[in-house]
C-alpha cells in the first residue's frame, strides 16, 4: 500500500437500472471510520452482489435483464475502476445463465480467481452455477459452462428444489466449493482452465434443514465454516488440502437461547488475524461472534451485537480487520464498527451511511 492509497467501499443494492445501484464511498478511519459518498453508477438493475480486483483497477457486478417471454436472465457487468475518485466504467457485459422455460435464471452471487481468468456466478431460482471467462483486458467473454444441481432437502418450502447460493474458492484455488440451501450440500468442483469448463469433484452434506449459505476458510487454509440460512447455524470443519476434502467438526446457534422470533442468517466471515468468527441475524438484527482455535476448528461464544438497522444482508471486515461494515437491507443503512482485535468485540463508531436497500458491500484499497 502506498501513501497515496485510499480505502473505497463499493456497495451493491437493490435497484431498478434507472437509478445508482453501485455506490462508492471513501472510508476514513483517522474520523472512526466515516464514510463519504463520491459516487455511483446506473445501467443495472439489481446488481446485489459485487467483486472488486483491486490491483486490477475492475469490479464485476451481477444484474438482471428480462428475456422476451418476460422472465428474468442473469447477466454480468465488468466495470473499469479510476483508483483516485473510484469512478466506474462499463467496459463490457455478458449473459450469464438463460432462462429455461418460465423458470427464472438470476444471480445471486459471483466471485473471481485470483488470476482474473474466471467469474463463477451462482443462480439461486435456477439451481445452477455457471462459468464465465475473462480476457486479458478483465473484460468478460462468454459463459463457457454450466452446472445444474437436483434434489431437494427437509424443508417443505425452503428446499423443496436446488438453491445454490454462493462459490468460494479453496486457498489454493484448486477447488471451488458451492454452498446448496436447497438440498443442503457444499459441492465442490474443479475448474479445468484448459477446455474451461467445471468437473465435478464431490460433496460435503450438512444436517437436514440446515440452508447452507455463505462458506469461508480460516486464514490458514486448515480450516472452513459455513453459515446455514435455514436453521440460523454455523458448521465448522477441518480442511485436507491436498484432497479438497471437508470435514465437519461442531455446529453451532447463530441465536441466543430465548429468542423465539424469526430470523434467517446470512454472510459470513473470519477476522484477519484468524482468532474470531462473525456472522448475521436477519430478524435479530445481529451480529454474532465466536472465538475460533484453529488448530481444531472449534467454536466458543463471545456475544451478539445490533446492527442498528434491519435484516443485516452482508457485511465486511476492512483490509486488517480494524472495522466491520454492514449493510442493512430494509433500514437503508450501512453501520461502521469498530472491531476490538484482542477480544473480537465490536463497538458502534457513531458513523453510519443512508443506501437504499443495500445488499453487498466490499472495502478495498486502491
Amino acid at each position: 500500500m502506498n501513501q497515496t492509497s485510499k480505502l473505497l467501499v463499493y456497495v451493491g443494492s437493490y435497484s431498478g437500472a434507472d437509478a445508482n445501484g453501485i455506490h462508492v464511498f471513501q472510508f476514513e478511519p483517522e474520523r472512526g471510520g466515516a464514510l463519504t459518498l463520491l459516487g455511483g453508477v446506473k445501467g443495472i438493475a439489481n446488481p446485489t452482489f459485487i467483486n472488486v480486483d483491486a490491483q486490477g483497477h475492475r469490479l464485476y457486478s451481477i444484474g438482471d435483464k428480462t428475456n422476451a417471454e418476460g422472465v428474468k436472465e442473469g447477466e454480468v457487468v465488468a466495470y473499469s475502476i479510476e483508483p483516485e475518485a473510484g469512478t466506474l466504467t462499463e467496459i463490457s457485459r455478458t449473459d450469464t445463465m438463460p432462462a429455461e422455460g418460465a423458470t427464472a435464471m438470476s444471480t445471486c452471487h459471483i466471485t473471481r480467481d485470483s488470476d482474473s481468468r474466471f467469474v463463477v456466478v451462482s443462480s439461486y431460482h435456477g439451481g445452477k452455477i455457471g462459468l464465465v471467462s475473462l480476457d486479458s483486458e478483465g473484460k468478460t467473454v462468454r459463459l463457457t459452462d454450466s452446472a445444474a444441481h437436483k434434489g431437494q432437502g427437509a424443508h417443505p418450502e425452503r428446499q423443496d428444489r436446488p438453491h445454490p447460493h454462493s462459490a468460494s474458492f479453496s486457498p489454493d484455488e484448486r477447488f471451488l466449493f458451492v454452498c446448496d440451501l436447497g438440498i443442503d450440500v457444499i459441492r465442490s468442483y474443479r475448474i479445468n482452465g484448459e477446455k474451461e469448463t467445471l468437473e465435478l469433484h464431490g460433496d460435503t452434506p450438512l444436517h437436514p434443514g440446515a440452508g447452507p449459505r455463505h462458506f469461508t476458510f480460516h486464514p490458514d487454509g486448515r480450516s472452513a465454516y459455513v453459515i446455514n440460512e435455514v436453521d440460523s447455524t454455523i458448521t465448522s470443519f477441518t480442511y485436507e488440502a491436498d484432497a479438497g476434502v471437508l470435514e465437519t467438526v461442531v455446529t453451532v446457534p447463530t441465536l441466543p437461547e430465548d429468542y423465539a422470533g424469526e430470523n434467517t442468517c446470512a454472510e459470513i466471515a473470519v477476522s484477519p488475524d484468524g482468532r474470531y468468527l462473525y456472522g448475521s441475524n436477519r430478524g435479530h438484527d445481529s451480529i454474532v461472534i465466536y472465538a475460533v482455535d484453529p488448530a481444531t476448528a472449534e467454536l466458543t461464544f463471545v456475544e451478539h451485537v445490533s446492527t442498528r438497522g434491519g435484516h443485516p444482508r452482508h457485511f465486511a471486515l476492512t483490509p486488517g480487520g480494524d472495522y466491520l461494515i454492514v449493510a442493512n437491507r430494509d433500514s437503508n443503512n450501512l453501520v461502521v464498527f469498530a472491531r476490538d482485535s484482542a477480544s473480537g468485540q465490536l463497538t458502534f463508531t457513531g458513523n453510519e451511511a443512508q443506501v437504499a436497500k443495500p445488499v453487498c458491500v466490499k472495502p478495498v484499497f486502491l
